[in-house]
């Protein structure tokens, strides 16, 4: 392996670190730090004083500019649009990052209320922890922009965050609550799950099946998904897992991953609901699952 391939598998968890959070998609992250990747074969190590600043710079404009090519994208997205998790279970070294509540699923999908550029200095400095200056430098902007940019991030997502913070203890106990009430449903046992307010959102991209809008309410998400408990076809199962950090539900139809799901919790009620359908999405999180699954049979 020649030295600047070392120097970049050196630094490629941070890399793709930073790639992931700007993007919310593996498969964007991993084609950016290709990109970079490349960039350093042909700029050449030799004539680099800072190796990893310079590939920080560059994987973070990278991002940047896909980013806002992918916001023009969203907003034509046929129905709610959700983060597409890690691969779980993964020994990939991406997997080790600086603060991983940063990775968590309902994070990335609060991220998408910033523009593209508040969304770079937010994570360059309260992620990454970056001064103003060093993340205006990669950015290329000046101190101050970039400062007016991280604190707009800021008081754009305070209202948006989870109201609690709850434990992976609390997550589990509810989704196994919520597979057992599918497996034998009633419109009670169901209704018991949610917060009166709780909303559900399904991303289907238009692809499969799935609500085209956020629905809101416990009496609506009971309906909804009793009739999903009485359609689904009969070797449909359901798995206990974990996505970016949480447990989450993976559902199976004949050995095949067809959908995962995560929640948000007040730690007794579910909050929000978040099902992921999207074939694409679903592709490389089912060939982790579905093997983890038939090998330990």
């Amino acid at each position: 392996m020649d030295k600047s391939t070392l120097v970049f598998q050196r630094h490629r968890a941070r890399l793709f670190g930073i790639a992931y959070r700007m993007l919310g998609t593996p498969g964007d992250a991993e084609d950016v730090l290709h990109d970079a990747w490349l960039r350093l074969q042909a700029h050449g190590l030799e004539e680099l004083e800072d190796p990893e600043g310079w590939l920080i710079t560059v994987t973070s404009r990278l991002s940047l500019d896909r980013l806002r090519r992918a916001k023009a994208e969203r907003e034509r997205y046929v129905g709610p649009w959700l983060p597409e998790p890690l691969a779980p279970e993964s020994d990939q070294p991406e997997l080790v990052h600086e603060r991983d509540e940063s990775l968590r699923l309902t994070f990335l999908l609060l991220l998408e209320r910033l523009s593209p550029d508040e969304r770079a200095a937010f994570l360059l400095h309260d992620v990454f922890e970056y001064s103003h200056g060093e993340a205006a430098k990669i950015l290329g902007i000046a101190d101050e922009a970039c400062r007016q940019r991280a604190h707009r991030a800021k008081v754009r997502l305070r209202d948006g965050r989870p109201r609690f913070e709850i434990d992976a203890a609390a997550h589990s106990r509810l989704l196994n609550r919520f597979i057992d009430a599918m497996a034998r449903p009633s419109l009670e046992t169901l209704r018991a799950l949610f917060a009166e307010d709780a909303v559900h959102i399904s991303d289907g991209g238009g692809i499969v099946r799935a609500s085209l809008h956020p629905l809101c309410g416990a009496d609506r998400l009971a309906r909804l998904y009793l009739q999903i408990a009485r359609h689904l076809p009969p070797a449909t199962r359901y798995e206990l897992g974990t996505l970016n950090g949480l447990p989450a539900v993976f559902w199976l139809e004949q050995g095949a991953v067809t959908g995962a799901m995560w929640i948000d919790t007040d730690g007794a009620q579910i909050t929000a609901i978040h099902s992921l359908r999207h074939p694409g999405k679903l592709a490389r999180l089912g060939l982790v699952v579905s093997s983890r699954i038939s090998g330990s049979k």
